[in-house]
Parts: C-alpha cells; sequence; structure tokens
C-alpha cells in the first residue's frame, strides 16, 4: 500500500490526487500539511483526509509516508521537495517544476543522490492520447516535424490571493501557463530548442500577463509558443504539428478525456479519430506508483524537467521579463 501525504491545501489537489487515489486499493491519502493548521484541518474534513501535520516540515518528518504530492506554489517545490527525498520519499511534484532552472538541477540531483523517484506533474503526458501521437509521429505518419504551433491561454483575474499573479510565488503566464505549451513541443520535437524571439507583456505586478516566443530545435524543426492569462482570455489549449509529408492536429490536448480527436492530413486525404481513456489524473498517479514500483520509468522529472525549466529561463530572458531572485 502506497501512503501518501499533500503538502498544501490546493484546488488542484482533489483533481490530481485525491480522486483518482480514491479509485485504487493500492494506495491511500493519511495525511495533509497546509500554510496554518486551521487550513489544514478545514480541507481534510471537506476531503476525509484522516490525518492533518502541523506544519510542511512536520508531514515530510512523518514515518508512514511514502509518497508526498507537492501542490504548493512553485516558489516552496524545491527546498520541500528535496526535503522530502532526504527523508526518503518519492515525490510528484506539480508543474512548473521549480522557479528556474538551477533550482530544478538541484531537486533533479536530491532525487539522484537519494535513490528517490521524482515526477512532474504534467498530466497530459501520461493520457493514451499523447502516447498515440508519438506512435503516428515516430512512425512517419507526417515525414519529418518541420514545424510546431503551441499555446496555452485562460484568463486568470487578479484577485487577491492569486498566486499567478505574484512574482515571488512563481506567478506568470508562462510559469503557469506556457510551460504546458513549451512541453507539448520539446516531447514533439524529440529535441532541444533555443529562443530565437521573445515578447512578453508585463503587468503592474511585474509578471508576464502574456508571452509568445519563436524556438529553434535541433534537427531543423520551428515552433511558435503563446499563453495568456489577460482578463477576458477565452480557453485555448492548441498543438498543431506540421510535417514535411503532412500535418496532424490534435484538439484538446490537455484535456483528452473531456472529448479529443486526432486529424492526419497527407495531401487530400484526411484521417481524424479520437483515443478513448481515462481522466489524465488518473494515469499520472498510475504512473507514478509504477515508477515507485520498478515498473516504469519516469516519463517528466530529471532531464526533462531541467530542460523544461531552462527553456522557461530563456524565453524570459529573451522577452527582457526580470525575475524573482531564489
Amino acid at each position: 500500500m502506497i501512503r501518501i501525504g499533500i503538502l498544501g491545501a490546493a484546488k488542484i489537489a482533489p483533481l490530481a490526487m485525491i480522486t483518482p487515489a480514491g479509485k485504487r486499493d493500492d494506495c491511500e491519502i493519511i495525511c495533509v500539511a497546509a500554510r496554518d493548521p486551521e487550513r489544514a484541518r478545514s480541507f481534510a474534513d471537506t476531503h476525509g483526509i484522516p490525518e492533518i501535520a502541523e506544519n510542511y516540515d512536520a508531514l515530510i518528518a512523518r514515518d508512514d509516508i511514502d509518497l508526498i504530492y507537492n501542490a504548493l506554489p512553485p516558489n516552496r517545490h524545491a527546498d520541500l521537495t528535496i526535503a522530502a527525498l532526504e527523508a526518503g520519499k518519492a515525490v510528484l511534484c506539480e508543474k512548473p517544476f521549480a522557479m528556474n532552472a538551477a533550482e530544478a538541477r538541484a531537486m533533479t540531483e536530491a532525487a539522484r543522490r537519494t535513490g528517490r523517484p521524482l515526477v512532474e506533474a504534467f498530466h497530459y503526458r501520461f493520457h493514451p492520447m499523447f502516447e498515440e501521437i508519438l506512435r503516428q509521429l515516430r512512425g512517419g505518419a507526417i515525414g519529418r516535424v518541420c514545424a510546431i504551433k503551441a499555446e496555452f491561454s485562460v484568463g486568470i483575474k487578479e484577485t487577491p490571493g492569486e498566486l499567478r499573479h505574484e512574482p515571488a510565488l512563481g506567478g506568470g503566464a508562462l510559469m503557469d501557463l506556457g510551460c504546458y505549451a513549451l512541453h507539448w513541443a520539446r516531447t514533439v520535437a524529440g529535441t532541444e530548442a533555443t529562443v530565437t524571439a521573445a515578447s512578453s507583456h508585463v503587468g503592474l505586478r511585474g509578471v508576464d500577463l502574456e508571452t509568445s516566443a519563436d524556438l529553434a530545435f535541433e534537427g531543423g524543426a520551428t515552433a511558435k509558443i503563446h499563453t495568456s492569462m489577460l482578463a477576458g482570455q477565452r480557453y485555448k489549449a492548441l498543438l498543431a504539428i506540421q510535417g514535411t509529408d503532412g500535418l496532424l492536429l490534435p484538439s484538446n490536448p490537455l484535456h483528452p478525456s473531456f472529448g479529443n480527436s486526432i486529424t492526419l492530413r497527407r495531401g487530400k486525404a484526411v484521417n481524424r479519430y479520437s483515443v478513448s481513456g481515462d481522466k489524465t489524473y488518473d494515469y499520472q498517479l498510475a504512473h507514478m506508483i509504477d515508477v515507485m514500483w520498478g515498473k516504469a520509468s519516469p516519463l517528466t522529472g530529471g532531464a526533462d524537467a531541467v530542460a523544461n525549466m531552462a527553456l522557461i529561463d530563456a524565453v524570459y530572458a529573451a522577452a527582457g521579463v526580470a525575475r524573482p531572485i531564489s
């Protein structure tokens, strides 16, 4: 039985961990820690978690926890993830992995040093739809990948306590939303990229509200990336992959369980189909447990997480966006 502790009474925790764990008989959530015990108690009572820890360190120190889900803002990813790994726990860490690539390297080095699993929670990556996209690309369905367009945008109002508008907490459109678009592009390209151009619209509180970037990948592919959390921005999760012999267009690459399709175009021939499956978070937890039992190698985390954070750093640098100092 995998025993799970949650760092943070976060909005994402019920979707990403509590509900998926409730569907399984090989894991259980036993404890949660929050900024203060009262917040933790309210969260635990709401979601049926039997125990709370007085603080984050107390949860990490417990000897009856095997897996830590770090659902805290990015500014607490590195220190608490490293502490959990050093305490002998496996860690599923929310995206974006860290505040910057230097922190990501420290986290992955801690995982290597302790021999404990560390996975980044890019939940889309574990769904059969994305495996099908990669299967088509590897099989040459559209020839060599030459151009990619990726966007993830959602309007996020600037309300009190909204962490995505707080620079010191790791806020910003690129950090919270655009990290997906970068990860989509990197994953389908299969190589790493350099930034050839970037621009951002920075709000009064110092986070980017909108960011665009042009990328050049090893092997010759290029990509255009966009993300926006401007008030009034409509939801958009877009991925388009142009190859030398055709186009691959997946719909709903982020949450395919709510409806999806893959469209393959080669000349006048068009093939469109969908990929069935459960929710992305169910596959994410299943993958994490498989990694812990030695049945799978991590699809995210490690060098992949470092490379994604390095690309985020490079986009911000090219756009002239000042970043918080760790």
